[in-house]
């Protein structure tokens, strides 16, 4: 543990860098936790803080740069797979949607203090087509409050940190092994928290297919787009009708109790789909069905699309 704590002090700017870089590609690798450490130290005087400070912005604004590219490039893809591959819930992409169409690129402001919003609200920018001066503002202010804030907190309790370090650097391997287990418990508790996340979306879905032939038989179930206005613009299922999030949370939507209700959106596991559908079964409505692969699986087989 010692070795780490001089780690530390002789190439703190380099590890806040790869670091803070990792974390914001989408790795499950918290920065915070250096970024205090690293602050602590700059306070007393091992490096200067706005070094520190700006080593920490100009990795953040790298690593979402490269998300606002592929999302430019991409598309909506790009956001599905950002779910797919963090350890936030599947619904990340809804909410993100949500919070960038209310507040466009001023959420970049806070985007880092929101776990799971970042990385694909970086994507969301590119492929919404935020130019690219208004992004890199936005996006760079909000990461000097993110990372200035952790060196503050670091500044500010630097004793209290230097008596932490020293107990791990005294426990030795022990001090090392404790750090360990606090990462594994971490991403351990946001896996399984995804995990319970999807088994309570457990429900029977309609494929595509089964869908174009109830349309094509003349059966007319109720059709709903939950999506947000952003993702809606690449146009929806024929007759669909779409709810708002606001909407959505009073229950503004009425339909006959008796009527086949079909709910999608574009979020992995279609879990903004299924969330709606548990409400509207907790309503009365028995026949609700989340289509699966949502409006992307709808387009990928080649059936029409609506303005």
């Amino acid at each position: 543990m010692s070795y780490l704590y001089h780690l530390i002090e002789q190439y703190g700017l380099i590890i806040v860098f790869l670091n803070v870089l990792t974390e914001q590609l989408g790795a499950p690798i918290p920065a915070y936790p250096t970024l205090v450490i690293t602050g602590a130290l700059a306070w007393r005087g091992q490096y200067p803080i706005v070094l520190l400070l700006l080593v920490a912005v100009v990795a953040a604004l790298i690593a979402d740069y490269v998300w606002y590219l592929a999302g430019r490039r991409y598309g909506r893809r790009i956001m599905s797979t950002l779910c797919r591959i963090s350890l936030s819930p599947d619904s990340c992409v809804r909410q993100t949607e949500s919070i960038y169409s209310r507040w466009g690129a001023r959420s970049l402001l806070v985007a880092k203090f929101i776990p799971g919003f970042a990385s694909i609200a970086s994507a969301l920018a590119g492929t919404v087509g935020t130019s690219r001066g208004k992004f890199l503002l936005y996006d760079g202010v909000g990461a000097a409050l993110w990372s200035g804030l952790a060196i503050f907190l670091g500044a500010l309790f630097n004793t209290a940190i230097d008596d932490v370090l020293s107990v791990l650097a005294e426990l030795g391997q022990y001090g090392m092994m404790l750090v360990l287990i606090g990462f594994a418990v971490f991403v351990a508790s946001k896996w399984w928290q995804r995990r319970r996340f999807r088994k309570s979306l457990e429900m029977a879905r309609i494929s595509v297919g089964e869908l174009d032939r109830l349309l094509k038989s003349g059966v007319r179930p109720t059709i709903v787009d939950v999506r947000s206005p952003a993702s809606q613009q690449i146009g929806r299922i024929p007759g669909a009708l779409t709810i708002s999030n606001q909407e959505i949370q009073t229950f503004a939507f009425e339909a006959p109790m008796e009527d086949e209700v079909i709910v999608y959106c574009a979020c992995p596991n279609e879990a903004s789909a299924a969330l709606v559908a548990k409400q509207l079964m907790r309503r009365g409505y028995k026949r609700v069905r989340p289509l699966t692969g949502g409006i992307d699986a709808w387009v990928a087989a080649g059936h029409s699309i609506e303005a």
